[in-house]
């Protein structure tokens, strides 16, 4: 039968819900059968959790990428003038053993060649020694030109393509320094711009005016990666067609831009230059593990801080270097050797603390205090870049890793919050006054739509995705619901009484956003499934009427997605094209989040639930682990995705403790 005809056939017969007490009956001793394995996997998976958890409380999981940073990290070396050759023949063997069949690589499990990470990966190698007629670098070759070579590569492939010398900086968009000057209460500041936008653009600002170049000798040069007789073509950005259009706008004050910075004065340009290394030098020093704790931004500041004159000696390069190459993952037992684009401890921390919870870990245990404590110590109670946007009194809020004052953010915030209402401390006053801080802080963060961000509130002027450096799929920080609807968990959870007017915005958002088909797109998690599970997660502890039509479609959608052997999986590519929403090969996460999904709404002896808890029973590891071998993480839709390690085994915990509470209670009052 057709894969796609068996999930039609499938949802339509999981949509008869057994509503007659026999019928129910009938099904009873299939739903004990499976409570008895849940629980035997609810026991195991705790086990192996706690046994992960660091002696000063928290857990941490790895972020697994692409093999984009392992280049970046090898052709940086080779920029900074500091090879180190071990680390470099480590950075090789990772990229090679990637490669694709066609001779390229792609940025995401089972996706397709990707130009930039093609072409990062080619350079990486070439800088290495490879030379381009070994027959891995000529499939290589033949790949990047298929898809366009040098000239279809994004923004960010051509600024590192420049600082060496091989596409000119004429034809790549001016960030000029004199950005960090202009008032916050402008049209346009920088502000205006997500906080990874902003943490890349100052101090490409910087390396904008300076213009770093490291010239190579011909054998590593290139010319090869531009199609046939084109490499010396104009490369500007074309024209819009329509002559009065934002694009056409922007492209022309970028020319404006460019004709002022070619003159030789430039009357703003030291006073933005102080302000811009002032910014930059806050925001790598104490308190911040790296600029923005994210690999890009990291590279972009000790570029930035070289290009000032700061030595290698100097305590701050020394830190920044540090930070940056902290992130590499030096892996003997699989000779691997790969890098992350930051950690996740707080994430991983609220994550697994809340599953134990949810699992029956008790309230006041040692352990789960522990957990409970580190978290508290790492609320922020800096003022960071938030407060632009957000003059909310109180500074509280948490970040994704272990020090990053100026930017907490509201995800992580409800996440914490939901941890920390699992947890019973025995300074109940100080918890208490921590979390309602914390909440207060974070509703602060509403948008106007009535929907949550992740770091910022009202970040969302769509023309800025014309600006022609904006091809990172990423300028924005736009509400979404999938943080939105974990908001409405924490309200749901904590008692908030749910016609408090933000609430009732926000589920006018969660309304309008979704798809004719039932779904929900998810911002941070791949994809669909994300979205669908924590709406309906979230609207089911803010006590809404899960039976409720438009609630239902979501439910069904989730079903429609369920794959023969019992689970859900979906892939990056729903990104790309929707017919792929919902499809892919099933991992231990997505299948806990569908189930969570259609279970909030109330009914756990369908179908598709006793298939999918069987699913993960049966695929349980004997160490109470799961595998997951493809990408359920979304950095930026398209551009950029990671899996988080963790995702496998905690998801997983929580699914089956949902199961659990409600078969239990539904068996007891039958």
């Amino acid at each position: 039968m057709p894969f796609g005809l068996a999930k039609t056939l499938f949802a339509e017969e999981t949509k008869t819900i057994p509503v007659a007490k026999h019928e129910f009956r009938a099904a009873l001793p299939a739903m004990e059968e499976m409570l008895s394995q849940a629980q035997k996997s609810i026991t195991s998976s705790q086990e192996y959790l706690l046994g992960l958890q660091k002696p000063e409380g928290y857990w941490v999981g790895e972020l697994i990428v692409d093999c984009t940073l392992v280049s970046d990290v090898a052709i940086f070396m080779h920029w900074a003038g500091e090879v180190d050759f071990d680390r470099q023949a480590k950075c090789v063997k990772h990229i090679l053993d990637h490669q694709l069949p066609d001779g390229g690589w792609n940025i995401y499990v089972g996706g397709p060649s990707e130009l930039n990470a093609t072409l990062k990966a080619y350079f990486a190698l070439k800088l290495a020694g490879f030379h381009p007629d070994e027959p891995l670098m000529r499939k290589a070759h033949a790949t990047i030109l298929r898809l366009g070579g040098i000239p279809h590569c994004n923004t960010y492939t051509k600024l590192m393509l420049a600082l060496f010398g091989q596409y000119p900086w004429k034809y790549l968009p001016i960030i000029p320094s004199e950005i960090v000057l202009l008032p916050n209460w402008f049209y346009f500041n920088l502000y205006e711009m997500s906080s990874w936008s902003r943490a890349m653009v100052v101090p490409l600002s910087i390396i904008n005016h300076f213009k770093p170049v490291r010239h190579l000798p011909p054998e590593k040069q290139l010319h090869e990666l531009f199609p046939y007789g084109t490499e010396h073509h104009d490369f500007s950005q074309p024209w819009d067609k329509r002559l009065c259009s934002k694009r056409n706008f922007f492209l022309a004050c970028d020319a404006g831009l460019k004709l002022i910075d070619s003159l030789p004065w430039k009357p703003w340009r030291y006073r933005a230059l102080k302000k811009a290394e002032e910014w930059l030098v806050s925001r790598v020093g104490d308190g911040c593990d790296g600029l923005g704790a994210i690999f890009p931004a990291m590279e972009y500041a000790i570029i930035a801080l070289k290009a000032l004159g700061y030595h290698d000696d100097h305590p701050l390069l020394r830190k920044a270097t540090k930070d940056f190459f902290d992130l590499e993952v030096d892996d003997p037992e699989h000779n691997d050797y790969r890098f992350q684009p930051c950690f996740s401890p707080i994430w991983d921390t609220g994550i697994t603390a809340m599953a134990l919870a949810e699992s029956g870990i008790p309230a006041n245990d040692p352990r789960m205090q522990k957990a409970g404590q580190w978290l508290l110590s790492k609320e922020v109670r800096f003022r960071g870049d938030w407060y632009v946007k957000n003059p909310h009194p109180e500074n509280s809020g948490w970040a994704f890793e272990y020090n990053n004052k100026y930017y907490p953010d509201v995800d992580d915030t409800w996440k914490v919050l939901l941890a920390l209402s699992g947890i019973k401390m025995d300074d109940e006053k100080s918890q208490k006054e921590v979390m309602d801080r914390a909440l207060r802080w974070a509703i602060s963060f509403q948008c106007k739509n009535g929907g949550w961000a992740a770091f910022d509130k009202d970040v969302t002027k769509s023309w800025l995705e014309d600006i022609p450096f904006a091809d990172h799929n990423a300028i924005l920080d736009p509400p979404c619901s999938d943080i939105t609807s974990r908001a409405l968990e924490v309200f749901g959870r904590l008692g908030i009484n749910r016609n408090e007017p933000y609430i009732q915005h926000a589920i006018r958002f969660i309304r309008e956003t979704q798809g004719e088909d039932g779904s929900w797109l998810g911002r941070w998690g791949v994809n669909y499934i994300y979205g669908t599970w924590l709406v309906l997660r979230g609207l089911h502890y803010i006590h809404e009427d899960m039976n409720q039509d438009w609630v239902l479609r979501g439910r069904d959608w989730l079903e429609s997605c369920q794959n023969e052997d019992g689970g859900w999986g979906e892939t990056c590519a729903s990104y790309d094209d929707p017919k792929y929403k919902g499809r892919g090969p099933t991992t231990a996460s997505q299948t806990a989040w569908a189930l969570m999904g259609i279970i909030a709404c109330g009914d756990v002896n369908r179908p598709s639930v006793l298939r999918g808890i069987e699913y993960l029973t049966r695929t349980q590891e004997p160490d109470g682990s799961w595998k997951e071998d493809y990408i359920t993480g979304t950095g930026f839709p398209r551009v950029f995705y990671l899996k988080y390690d963790m995702y496998r085994n905690n998801w997983p915990l929580i699914a089956l403790s949902d199961f659990r509470r409600v078969a239990a209670t539904t068996i007891k009052h039958r």
